[in-house]
């Protein structure tokens, strides 16, 4: 895939388009969440940074279904915690989580963590995936552990130290949690939440089944350097994009 002429992100003429465009995707993002069953009564949480003021993250309304979720439910919050722009709360560990994750790393600009069922139940054993499968291979030594569960992460002391640990990962798997992936746009945030849910359900079925054979490291990395690209992680998004919004139209109003 990495030697294929891939269609590239789009650039926009002014903030506000931009702004539209990041809004857009994250309200599609959670009505994919929705549709995989990533959600989990009012728990998970995807943001993404305003454009203009790159302090500030939308996000999802605190309990409010993530498949219902339109571009005009969506909230401004601030470095403080504060909602700039909407009528409705923010979920208290969406701020202590993300906002340290948003200040950590500047480059990136989408953060997605949801308590899915394959996910936190990989995350109970306190282990990193292994490289099992193709797929797999896009988080080859590219994913933390954050190996310290306390309850839940309401202090943004306990935001850094998961921000720490994931470094210039594109994923952390939060032990007896669930996992959380970061990505330059809302679509590479999203799109590596689900292939490494899925891989945590391939993996949890191979051992059930077995002894899975691993790929070898060398390979490994270097199927890496194929699919784990943040430009495939953009791209994989794009057809479920389309996908979402010829069904649920009403989440762009």
């Amino acid at each position: 895939m990495a030697n294929l002429e891939l269609p590239t992100p789009p650039t926009f003429e002014n903030i506000e388009e931009e702004r539209r465009h990041r809004q857009q995707r994250l309200a599609a993002a959670f009505r994919l969440f929705a549709r995989y069953g990533f959600d989990e009564g009012v728990a998970g949480h995807i943001t993404v940074r305003d454009p203009e003021f790159p302090d500030c993250f939308w996000v999802n309304p605190f309990g409010m279904y993530y498949g219902q979720i339109r571009v005009s439910d969506l909230l401004l919050v601030d470095h403080k915690g504060e909602v700039v722009k909407g009528n409705k709360p923010v979920n208290t560990a969406a701020f202590a989580i993300h906002s340290r994750i948003h200040q950590a790393l500047p480059d990136m600009n989408a953060a997605a963590h949801a308590h899915s069922l394959h996910g936190k139940t990989w995350s109970t054993l306190g282990r990193l995936l292994d490289p099992l499968t193709q797929d797999a291979c896009a988080f080859y030594e590219d994913h933390a552990l954050f190996d310290d569960y306390t309850g839940l992460v309401l202090d943004t002391q306990e935001g850094d130290r998961i921000a720490a640990t994931l470094g210039e990962n594109k994923a952390i798997i939060l032990r007896n949690h669930g996992l959380l992936t970061v990505g330059h746009s809302v679509d590479e945030a999203a799109w590596w939440f689900v292939a490494m849910d899925r891989c945590c359900h391939a993996q949890l079925m191979a051992e059930a089944a077995g002894k899975p054979l691993l790929i070898k490291p060398e390979t490994a990395r270097f199927t890496h350097s194929q699919i784990g690209s943040p430009l495939i992680g953009w791209f994989s998004f794009q057809s479920l994009y389309d996908m979402i919004v010829s069904q649920e139209p009403d989440l762009l109003e």
